[in-house]
């Protein structure tokens, strides 16, 4: 398993730095990258950020579901936390963990992952719902499995 970096050394509010990791197998698929996030979070701990920083100006539903996106990532602390706990318990079903940042200012109407509707394809882990799960804070991870290749079976072809 490989851990890939892209961490900037500052950000303009304590959140904004995001992580995703790759599982090697899962649901019939290979390399299915998940993106973790924050399913929840404290009200009113965004009260005294400069969101003119954080989000463009636009219509006021739009910039309020991008807030959102904002508050589902992580802090530097909670990002390191979870590379750690995410390497360790899961590192060997894993290829990669991949972590980065929102690219302030974000544009208004971004949808946030949490409010993305399960179904066939598109589906959520519960990361905080395992049993043994040790972190602080909630972690969902959101995957969308018609992204990725299905898995080969052996002695199994495909019908051209």
């Amino acid at each position: 398993m490989e851990i890939i970096r892209h961490d900037p050394p500052s950000l303009p509010c304590p959140r904004g730095r995001t992580a995703q990791i790759t599982i090697k197998s899962f649901k019939g698929r290979k390399n299915v990258d998940v993106h973790l996030f924050r399913p929840a979070w404290d009200e009113g701990e965004d009260a005294d950020w400069l969101w003119e920083e954080l989000v463009e100006p636009g219509d006021e539903d739009a910039m309020a579901q991008t807030r959102e996106v904002i508050l589902e990532t992580f802090t530097s602390e909670e990002l390191e936390a979870l590379v750690h706990y995410i390497a360790e318990r899961y590192g060997e079903r894993l290829t990669t963990i991949r972590t980065g940042a929102l690219p302030f200012p974000l544009p208004p109407g971004i949808r946030a992952l949490r409010s993305m509707p399960e179904g066939k394809d598109i589906g959520r882990i519960r990361l905080d719902q395992v049993p043994g799960y040790r972190l602080s804070f909630p972690v969902h991870g959101l995957y969308d499995l018609a992204q990725h290749e299905p898995m080969e079976i052996p002695g199994v072809q495909d019908p051209e």
